[in-house]
């Protein structure tokens, strides 16, 4: 690798802020509890087999918490970290007189090619790929001032609502030639609505498997075209990028008053929201889908934001306490932590692994949720005993940077 390219390198630890890396660790930790029902194929049972489970009762109990605490939630704070990420790349690259630019791009790149393979090989839930492609858009707001990044973040967060409202009356439905695409790799696989909650179980090969993820990207895109995801991620990028700028995170004791005041208004507004929203989803969007998307605007955001506020206040309460090293560990190694909670969610379920997809209800699949990220706790922290980086992180930094980076920390 060229040593001279680029005249830069990455965070240290030492300029690490421990308050960032502990909320990507908690924001890891929901994420987990979002994603894990689709791993154990809960999501995918028709509701008369989910009623069938012992566990049925509980489960519903479990899924409308969910959809209250959980839902959209922790991909909010998670992408205001990466916001806040890209403005530290930036600060950190224009200070050492380096081509920030070149290096957020080529770390974009690298990450969207990360995404790809996630989402083509291990799982078809993949964020990676759009964060990527959206992250790639937020230089164009570099030199825009403060009123215009947090306008134009307004503006993106508000148009997934104006879209629906004008696809509802016009009758038109975007998603409808991926829908098409994916039915027909289906049909040419032979995955039906009988076998579709099964197949992964009943998969002993990696063949069948990839022939699931090849529907399973195309659905993946219907997501993003239904929920308008990409238009979400980059206003709450836009968020994150005003917060970095400020350095809002930096001097935290200075910030309490504004903090309660953000973590006691969103709390008002999403906590009796949420259970609007929450009713919507389990009861199949009665009210419209416009109704659905404004609701899911005004109780997941605010809920996201207050969770991160209230993060932060308890940091600053209990700073003290080493506790804070727990979820600090995982947040710096996100992306390994990431990846690694598909490669464990397909070994525990599917066939080619241990099997037990659509035979765990939801309320045991979010234990399992538990175990594995507390796993994952005492893994990063004895990796990062020994080592500067998480394994994914290393190579991801030598990519992005052109050069060679020591993994072993100096005896």
């Amino acid at each position: 690798m060229n040593h001279n390219h680029i005249h830069s390198s990455p965070v240290r630890p030492s300029e690490r802020y421990i308050i960032l890396d502990a909320l990507r660790g908690f924001a890891l930790l929901g994420i987990a509890l979002a994603n894990f029902p689709e791993f154990s194929l809960y999501t995918f049972l028709k509701p008369e087999a989910a009623a069938a489970l012992p566990s049925a009762e509980t489960d519903k109990v479990v899924r409308w918490l969910l959809y209250y605490l959980v839902d959209g939630k922790f991909y909010t704070l998670f992408s205001l970290l990466f916001g806040i990420g890209f403005s530290i790349i930036i600060a950190n690259a224009a200070r050492k007189g380096a081509n920030g630019f070149l290096i957020f791009y080529r770390r974009m790149g690298v990450l969207t090619l990360i995404g790809f393979l996630h989402l083509m090989f291990i799982w078809s839930g993949d964020i990676l790929m759009l964060y990527a492609l959206m992250g790639m858009l937020l230089p164009l707001f570099r030199h825009a001032s403060d009123k215009a990044v947090l306008s134009w973040a307004l503006a993106l967060l508000l148009t997934p609502v104006c879209i629906d409202l004008v696809c509802e009356t016009g009758g038109i439905y975007l998603a409808q030639p991926v829908v098409e695409a994916q039915q027909a790799v289906c049909a040419r696989y032979g995955i039906t609505d009988d076998n579709f909650a099964y197949w992964l179980r009943d998969a002993h090969d990696y063949t069948g498997v990839f022939q699931f993820l090849l529907q399973g990207a195309l659905v993946r895109v219907q997501e993003f075209v239904d929920g308008h995801r990409y238009f979400k991620v980059l206003g709450l990028f836009l968020i994150g990028f005003y917060i970095g700028r400020k350095k809002l995170y930096a001097d935290l004791e200075q910030r309490r008053t504004w903090l309660v005041r953000v973590c006691r208004r969103c709390l008002l507004a999403g906590l009796p929201l949420s259970v609007a929203y929450a009713w919507s989803c389990m009861s199949g969007h009665p009210l419209g889908l416009t109704v659905h998307s404004l609701l899911y605007l005004v109780s997941v955001y605010p809920m996201g934001f207050a969770y991160a506020a209230g993060f932060c206040l308890l940091y600053l309460r209990w700073k003290h306490l080493r506790l804070w090293q727990l979820p600090a560990a995982p947040g710096r190694m996100a992306l390994t932590c990431y990846i690694s909670q598909s490669v464990i969610g397909m070994f525990l379920f599917y066939g080619i692994g241990l099997g037990r997809g659509a035979d765990t209800g939801l309320t045991a699949t979010e234990g399992i949720v538990l175990g594995v990220y507390l796993f994952q706790v005492v893994f990063c922290l004895v990796w990062l005993r020994f080592f500067r980086f998480g394994p994914l992180e290393w190579i991801w930094r030598m990519l992005t940077y052109d050069q060679w980076f020591s993994l072993l920390k100096k005896a």
